[in-house]
């Protein structure tokens, strides 16, 4: 096992790495931006490493400050948590030439992952369904590609993710225009202009299987259902997915696991689910931010075992748990925004006091006084709600939500309540437009 390991995120996922740490007994040294100075995760750590700046670009994004500051701390391993540096192969490869462990997959998992286009081609060559689509092309080919597949059609960028730079194109007429915007897009944010196409999917639902591998043998640890989106972001996740055929289930996860044979760490194939089949739409090569769901309804410690397996661990000794869902469990995330207008909200929080009530876990990784910035993601917290049923497990949710005592910027809390109290969710009729209907 590790002696220190290096924290290389902030907020909820930091706070949630720094308490499996402890329970391995691992030290840890949390690294912080001058504005997350007063994060509580920082109090719970080992030790500390400041990041001068307040800009992503100039703390958590910092690759070589990250590394440096790890080995003058007398760290052995690094976590990226998830976002910033955590799916990036190149920071994943420096990290190991230091001689420090990457907690995470080897570098080549994730060029061979992170590319969609090649991880189509690698998940079909596999055996896993894919749809209709494309390699990225010039806009030529793209348009005999789009003619084939069938308007609507999707463009989206091969090296990102997120919903950043994805355009629905409905006719042969819009292509061109379509093509050079998301092209644009997916440069600014990815670095890399390079675009493909995907077969449209009206209101499909969003199911994404957990895999845990540790180089040898790959497993799939059940399924989470990730349909309310917005902007194609994920708002609201649960475990089990309600209403699907859990035979069926267990074939794609099977498939899952198989696809990513020698896998080495946490990974998530994610699938879009339409007209009784599932599509392969991306892998996510990290720990992903619902994990907890899983964790709720398995008795698993993804996090524990993510360190484990970097650590040396092999699957026998780091997942117990039943192939079946013990119960059920609905994540609602907490984002500090102006609901009405999809913007986020800056500002002081001058009350934040999360719920502590049975059934209920909340993930937080702010406190009552810290400032709200615009300079990274506005995601405050996420609320669990668990029970023996699907009924009970949002019921809780929606209650720890109502409960969540939020003053001095505004939340999408009232957002949240309508989607869960809403008829359609509780009858499990989901899917990806959701939200939209419901505003």
């Amino acid at each position: 096992m590790f002696d220190r390991v290096f924290i290389a995120n902030r907020a909820t996922v930091a706070r949630r790495v720094v308490r499996a740490c402890e329970a391995l007994g691992v030290a840890t040294v949390a690294a912080y931006a001058d504005i997350d100075s007063a994060a509580p995760h920082l109090a719970e750590a080992t030790d500390t490493a400041r990041l001068p700046g307040y800009l992503a670009a100039d703390t958590y994004l910092n690759g070589a400050k990250l590394i440096e500051l790890a080995h003058e701390a007398g760290c052995d391993a690094l976590h990226p948590g998830y976002g910033f540096l955590a799916e990036n192969a190149v920071f994943a490869r420096e990290v190991a030439e230091a001689g420090l462990c990457f907690i995470g997959p080897d570098p080549h998992w994730i060029e061979r992952l992170g590319d969609k286009t090649k991880s189509r081609a690698a998940m079909a060559e596999a055996g896993f369904p894919v749809r209709p689509g494309s390699d990225d092309l010039d806009v030529e080919a793209l348009i005999e590609a789009a003619r084939r597949i069938g308007f609507p059609v999707l463009l989206k960028p091969a090296a990102g993710g997120g919903g950043i730079g994805m355009i629905r194109v409905d006719a042969e007429t819009e292509l061109a225009e379509a093509f050079a915007t998301a092209r644009a897009q997916a440069l600014h944010a990815f670095g890399d202009d390079r675009v493909y196409l995907e077969s449209w999917l009206d209101r499909p639902r969003h199911i994404e299987f957990q895999v845990v591998g540790d180089g040898d043998t790959t497993v799939g640890v059940l399924e989470r259902e990730c349909s309310v989106q917005r902007r194609h972001q994920k708002v609201i996740e649960e475990a089990p997915a309600p209403g699907l055929d859990r035979t069926r289930l267990a074939e794609v996860e099977a498939l899952a696991a198989n696809a990513l044979t020698g896998y080495d760490s946490l990974g998530t194939v994610e699938t879009l689910h339409a007209d009784g089949g599932f599509g392969f739409l991306e892998v996510n090569t990290r720990l992903q931010v619902e994990h907890g769901v899983t964790e709720e309804i398995t008795g698993v410690d993804l996090v524990e075992a993510q360190i484990r397996i970097a650590a040396g661990a092999k699957l026998p000794d780091v997942l117990t748990y039943a192939p079946e869902p013990n119960g059920h469990a609905v994540e609602a995330r907490i984002y500090a925004e102006d609901s009405r207008r999809m913007l986020p909200s800056t500002g002081r929080l001058t009350v934040y006091r999360p719920p502590q009530m049975t059934g209920v876990r909340v993930e937080s990784g702010y406190a009552e006084g810290q400032w709200i910035t615009p300079y990274f993601d506005p995601l405050l917290a996420k609320v669990i709600g668990t029970g023996a049923t699907r009924e009970q497990a949002i019921g809780r949710t929606l209650v720890g939500v109502k409960a969540f005592d939020i003053r001095g910027i505004d939340t999408n809390r009232a957002l949240l309540e309508r989607v869960l109290g809403s008829e359609p969710f509780i009858a499990g009729r989901l899917h990806t437009g959701l939200l939209d209907d419901l505003l």
